[in-house]
């Protein structure tokens, strides 16, 4: 456990990106509505930041976007936009609503790759300019955090992650999991990066860092969005099933099992299955539970969709495993090598 003080925070130039949400809503004066907010004025609304000995420049997007509106054009944008001042800046904090930030964190996780710098996701359940807000420290936390160095002047967290309620949590092993609480997102497969109290407590030995600090970053933005999941639970009709696993338009299908990785036994399940997997859809079985990971050895019905050509998801959250499955795809037209590929521990996204 690494403790760095505020006052050692290294200097650095940290770019501020506003794509949409709540913690960029201000109260309007005279009709009292919610409205977004100016990040040019962002010294203004949160004085705090000035207090770091570093360069804190900002950049919105036109229009805003909404949280549920978030699309993978949306990502492809967001990671060009990085590319493009990647050299310019030390840390990227990105305020982002948190409907499908989790979404946003998984997919930029695989999209940019050497990545050598944070870039850190963080919004908030009020907006910033009301009373009571979280914004204002997951703000603080976020900033900081970007801006953190080594002794050798290396990023401290260079990684995607998710900073909420004062925990820094690794983008692609976070969920959402409450609509009206601070501590919205958690990350039950994988202990946090960092927590923020009177010190900010970095749990190094956990922080992915890279081979080569000197590698370029790499921009992967070709990205193919043909997944569907499917959610088994009780009741489940085999016509439901067959549309989702043998859909014309869908290359790859994540099956939510139960526990670890159970599914039906019933023959018109299984058999839907293998014809899925023999047309040569990518099949990949990821748990319905917020903790734990698949495992199809365990319980014959894991095994029979192992035996069915059901690739292990281990203990993949659902935004990452659709995240991967998108950039993968779009790397290569070939099953096969995604199906080889969605077994590795790429991002840290899975533990093995």
């Amino acid at each position: 456990m690494i403790i760095r003080d505020k006052k050692k925070t290294a200097k650095a130039s940290i770019l501020l990106i506003y794509t949409g949400g709540t913690i960029g809503m201000m109260q309007d004066p005279d009709d009292l509505t919610l409205k977004p907010f100016d990040f040019r004025q962002i010294l203004d609304a949160v004085p705090e930041l000035g207090k770091f000995a570093c360069r804190i420049d900002s950049y919105s997007f036109d229009p805003i976007i909404d949280s549920s509106d978030a699309e993978p054009s949306l990502w492809q944008k967001l990671a060009y936009l990085i590319h493009t001042r990647y050299r310019r800046y030390d840390g990227f904090v990105v305020l982002h609503g948190t409907d499908t930030m989790a979404y946003s964190a998984s997919a930029l996780s695989f999209m940019l790759g050497n990545l050598t710098k944070p870039v850190i996701f963080t919004g908030s359940q009020l907006p910033i300019g009301v009373p009571r807000t979280d914004g204002r420290e997951n703000l603080i936390s976020s900033v900081e955090i970007a801006a953190e160095k080594d002794p050798e002047g290396h990023a401290l967290v260079p990684e995607v992650c998710i900073c909420f309620d004062n925990m820094l949590m690794r983008g692609n092993r976070t969920t959402k999991v409450n609509s009206d609480n601070f501590r919205a997102f958690r990350s039950e497969n994988f202990p946090p990066l960092a927590e923020a109290g009177i010190y900010i407590r970095y749990n190094d030995s956990l922080i992915r860092k890279p081979s080569d600090w000197d590698a370029p970053l790499q921009l992967y933005q070709e990205l193919d969005t043909r997944v569907s999941i499917l959610k088994i639970h009780p009741g489940i009709t085999p016509r439901v099933v067959r549309n989702i696993l043998c859909g014309d338009q869908t290359r790859a299908v994540i099956i939510e099992t139960y526990g670890s990785g159970n599914a039906p036994s019933k023959k018109w399940f299984l058999d839907t299955v293998r014809e899925a997997s023999a047309s040569g859809k990518i099949l990949l079985n990821i748990t319905q539970c917020l903790g734990g990971s698949v495992n199809m050895d365990l319980y014959s019905t894991g095994k029979a969709l192992k035996d069915a050509g059901v690739i292990n998801g281990y203990d993949s959250t659902t935004e990452s495993a659709l995240a991967k499955l998108f950039h993968l795809m779009g790397q290569s037209e070939d099953n096969g090598w995604v199906r080889s590929k969605l077994e590795e521990n790429l991002r840290g996204e899975i533990t093995k």
